[in-house]
């Protein structure tokens, strides 16, 4: 379905990693963590110019989050079944961690995560995002508060939408939150390690 493509393709697009080229001149898969993510933008375009690091960082998780929602509202607003918003959903997520634009490379799906599920559970994100920052500012370690985050929001969603509207199924959430994990691996065992950089 042409739907369920764009979702993905779009989804993939690695604003990252674009931002950093076109206004830092900086390729940031080749340097930092070699992630698309804002947290690497902002590590490494820091090292020259700290205004425009943050700047772009922010560009980054805005620009993430929104290739993920507003597929979804187009189409929610042209009346397509739930259904499909929530496979959209998943998909802009896996488009963004296994890009085919980075041969199938990508980002970590925080942002483009928290975006798509914004449009469906609006107040498990709101408490997804304060437990982000809580532990950003107490650690500042970007991964411990993605992953912080994201088992505030698989939790709250039970207890916001035990039963989830239309589809009544948790699954959607849960192969997110998968795919979520499975690329933060590397960052799990650096944390278990205490190897795990801090964003400063």
């Amino acid at each position: 379905m042409i739907i369920y493509l764009l979702a993905y393709l779009i989804g993939a697009i690695p604003f990252g990693l674009l931002l950093a080229q076109i206004f830092a001149k900086t390729n940031i898969k080749n340097t930092g963590s070699k992630s698309i993510g804002a947290t690497n933008v902002l590590r490494v375009v820091k090292k020259s110019d700290p205004k425009l690091a943050k700047a772009l960082a922010i560009a980054t998780i805005v620009l993430d989050a929104l290739k993920g929602i507003l597929p979804i509202l187009i189409v929610k607003n042209l009346g397509y079944d739930e259904n499909i918003l929530w496979t959209m959903a998943v998909l802009a997520v896996f488009g963004h961690c296994f890009s085919p634009y980075l041969k199938f490379e990508g980002g970590k799906g925080v942002a483009t995560g928290a975006g798509v599920l914004a449009v469906f559970l609006p107040f498990e994100i709101i408490c997804a995002f304060l437990t982000w920052f809580v532990i950003g500012k107490v650690f500042k370690i970007s991964s411990l508060a993605s992953l912080g985050a994201l088992i505030v929001l698989i939790t709250t969603s039970f207890i916001f939408h035990y039963e989830i509207p239309v589809i009544n199924t948790h699954a959607p959430i849960f192969i997110i939150a998968f795919i979520v994990v499975y690329k933060h691996i590397p960052n799990i065992l650096r944390l278990i390690g205490k190897q795990e950089c801090k964003v400063i």
